[in-house]
């Protein structure tokens, strides 16, 4: 492949660096220019990431070296098709998330909002990172920092159990961190390069028990923030946070950075074939098969909606990685097309239990029967966002869970499909009952006139329950995500 050599992915960086400190300097006497700074950080950072898309979709990589730092180990931005399409997703749904932020934060008149902001850049700064890495050590430095600047967000209540969330959050995940590291220091030792590389480097390298050694480690790792069952615990109680913060863990940043580095671990570390040889993909599919059954089950005695969708979560994220595991051109192509989609889908299904909240302060779903009434467009974006996490087209859940069983069917495994089926119904089983309750049953708690949350939080719930449509009619659309995907799994399988 071509390399074009651009300092282009270094000023995407820069954008939500330099806005994060614009942010901070500015402070709170003056919060209209605060969130102007916000939101034309993250505007920039979307027009340098698209600016590269033509170069990738020919084919292309752009590069750039910051430093080498020691033979075969330099920290390096290189964008492929698979990091463009985590960049892509990270620096859309930053544009409305950060223009949400803004209505929800005032609407609730909340402390500390100067401290948000800035933390919020400082995220996205590390989710684009991870994403346009070059090699794991680049990666491991920016998924790192994404850690450390969404501890404050995750704490941001200040109560004791915001304290204890935190705390278990940086628990989890730095002891995640301790296993990549490991890993990372082997892979240098056996390969003597960290460069990522489609249908992986290691192969040829180490024996079967170390290279299995090494395999579950990174897992154990990564998988720690793509909250694996049983690593998982930290996901729900960091729903402690603001509701743009849970959006912001679930479909931009966090557990997406997790499972976008478990697949570069599938993919381009170890590979198709190695991973073949080895035996480790069908592990790995039973052992996040059991994630996928139990969270669905999970979620469904939940009445808290933020606790419910978090495990919704756990349940995607888990698919997203069998789809990998599969090792098949329509698994990968599946989920792959599942992490911008479920970005796009989850993050409406958030902001809409963030719009209820700022209106009526109510959580449980037990007590928002009726509240489409007040609230139809609010609830009708939530039922465009769960059917398509059900899986039901037109929304974008059913492309990429199609591919999904497509990829199944390809690799010959059909108790992965009936695992994808089972999921789709128990999907159902916990989000149609809100619908349903929400437009059918009398109101208990809430008013039965139209009474909407504040412009600036409903107009982003429209726009991504908008885009989850779209995609879902037109999966190539825009920035063309099903192309990326479909790239990526060709140069993976090597045709």
């Amino acid at each position: 492949m071509e390399t074009v050599h651009s300092t282009t992915p270094l000023l995407a960086l820069l954008a939500s660096l330099i806005g994060a400190f614009l942010i901070l300097f500015t402070g709170g006497k003056r919060p209209n220019l605060r969130e102007l700074w916000t939101i034309l950080a993250a505007v920039t950072k979307f027009a340098f990431i698209c600016s590269m898309l033509p170069y990738v979709l020919q084919g292309k990589i752009v590069e750039y070296t910051i430093i080498e730092i020691y033979k075969g180990i330099a920290l390096q931005l290189r964008v492929d098709t698979f990091g463009m399409i985590f960049a892509l997703l990270a620096s859309c749904l930053w544009i409305v998330v950060s223009v949400y932020s803004v209505g929800y934060m005032r609407g609730l008149s909340e402390h500390a909002q100067t401290r948000y902001f800035f933390c919020f850049a400082l995220a996205l700064f590390g989710a684009t990172g991870v994403a346009l890495s070059g090699n794991l050590f680049t990666l491991y430095m920016f998924y790192e920092i994404l850690t450390i600047a969404t501890f404050p967000l995750v704490v941001h209540k200040e109560t004791p159990e915001a304290i204890k969330a935190g705390r278990k959050y940086l628990a989890y995940l730095l002891t995640g961190a301790t296993f990549v590291l490991f890993s990372m220091g082997l892979t240098y030792y056996l390969t003597g390069t960290l460069d990522f590389a489609p249908g992986g480097f290691v192969a040829g390298h180490g024996s079967k028990e170390l290279l299995s050694l090494l395999f579950v480690a990174f897992i154990i790792g990564f998988g720690s923030k793509a909250a694996i069952m049983p690593i998982h615990e930290w996901l729900p109680s960091a729903m402690i946070a603001p509701t743009p913060v849970s959006a912001l863990l679930h479909a931009v940043a966090v557990v997406k950075a997790g499972v976008f580095c478990c697949l570069r671990v599938i993919l381009y570390i170890f590979g198709p074939e190695v991973l073949s040889d080895l035996g480790l993909w069908i592990t790995l599919a039973y052992f996040v098969s059991f994630s996928v059954i139990v969270a669905n089950i999970i979620a469904l005695t939940q009445d808290d909606l933020k606790r419910r969708l978090a495990f919704s979560t756990i349940n995607n994220l888990s698919i997203i990685i069998l789809g990998a595991a599969l090792l098949s051109s329509q698994g990968i192509r599946g989920a792959m097309l599942l992490i911008p989609f479920h970005g796009f889908m989850k993050i409406t299904l958030f902001m809409c239990a963030g719009a209820i909240y700022v209106k009526t302060h109510l959580e449980n779903i037990s007590e928002m029967e009726g509240i489409g009434r007040q609230m139809p467009i609010t609830m009708a974006a939530f039922t465009i966002g769960a059917a398509g996490l059900t899986g039901i087209p037109p929304v974008c859940g059913f492309i990429s869970k199609w591919y999904l069983c497509l990829g199944a069917l390809e690799a010959k495994e059909i108790i992965f499909l009936m695992v994808l089926l089972v999921s789709a119904l128990l999907d159902g089983a916990y989000f149609f009952p809100i619908i349903y309750g929400a437009f059918f049953k009398r109101p208990k708690f809430v008013k039965s006139k139209f009474d909407e949350a504040p412009v600036l939080v409903v107009a982003p719930i429209v726009i991504t329950a908008i885009g989850s449509l779209l995609f879902g009619l037109f999966p190539d659309a825009f920035i063309h995500f099903f192309k990326l995907a479909s790239l990526s799994a060709k140069n993976i399988l090597g045709g």
